[in-house]
């Protein structure tokens, strides 16, 4: 049976990711903070024939995840998918210590940490899939630790991929533009919603990837609405 880890699984583009990705003889490991919607794409996740259990843990903390890591099954990780993140939008001179800290702990330090100790659990054929933005390749006004965060998991990203090549397992990076989800609702400012993407076509890139022979790696894939790109 294959074991799918899936970080930021609650809703938006992990949950889209974990609905894709669900089918028979698979176990999809799904983490998130709010209990009631995880349970909720648990529910999905089941609907499609695949078995599902949610975890339910702070990531904002290295206790969180150890907690998360201790609750993963035993043996081997197929697919682990680094979906977890915080936009944190404001002007540098607005950011305290404690955000910024936040942003980056959040964005790639808990990556870091679960790869490395998720790690000797995965051998040839195994995929970590990290989700990016457009964020990592290009700076915004007002989206500094976000997009440090970003900048900083694809340095990671690219190092880690070269360094599990002769091993056979795979990195993936996915950058997304704006994707229409609970996020933009938090953040300040108006929005033109209607060209965004939707978080079923991140997720299509996610399983494209994944499911290719596991000697073929597609390792990056950016994606947008042709339209008003964000």
């Amino acid at each position: 049976m294959q074991k799918i880890l899936i970080t930021g699984a609650s809703r938006g583009i992990g949950r889209a990711i974990a609905v894709r990705l669900a089918q028979k003889n698979r176990l999809l490991l799904l983490h998130g903070r709010d209990r009631s919607a995880l349970r909720k794409t648990c529910e999905l996740v089941k609907s499609q024939g695949s078995q599902a259990k949610a975890i339910v843990s702070d990531l904002n903390s290295v206790r969180g995840v150890q907690h998360l890591v201790s609750q993963v099954d035993k043996g081997r990780i197929d697919v682990l998918v680094n979906n977890a993140g915080i936009a944190i939008v404001k002007p540098v001179s607005k950011i305290t210590l404690p955000q910024w800290q936040k942003a980056l702990f959040l964005g790639v330090t808990v990556p870091f940490l679960l790869i490395q100790k998720l790690l000797p659990r995965m051998s040839k054929g195994s995929t970590i899939v990290n989700i990016l933005s457009i964020a990592a390749k290009q700076g915004f006004p007002n989206w500094s630790s976000y997009c440090a965060g970003k900048f900083a998991l694809e340095g990671f990203s690219q190092c880690l991929r070269e360094e599990l090549r002769t091993k056979g397992i795979r990195v993936i990076n996915i950058y997304p533009r704006a994707t229409r989800t609970e996020l933009w609702g938090k953040v300040p400012g108006k929005w033109p919603k209607q060209k965004m993407m939707e978080p079923e076509e991140v997720a299509e890139a996610v399983y494209y990837a994944v499911s290719r022979p596991s000697n073929v790696q597609v390792e990056n894939i950016l994606l947008g609405n042709i339209v008003g790109n964000l």
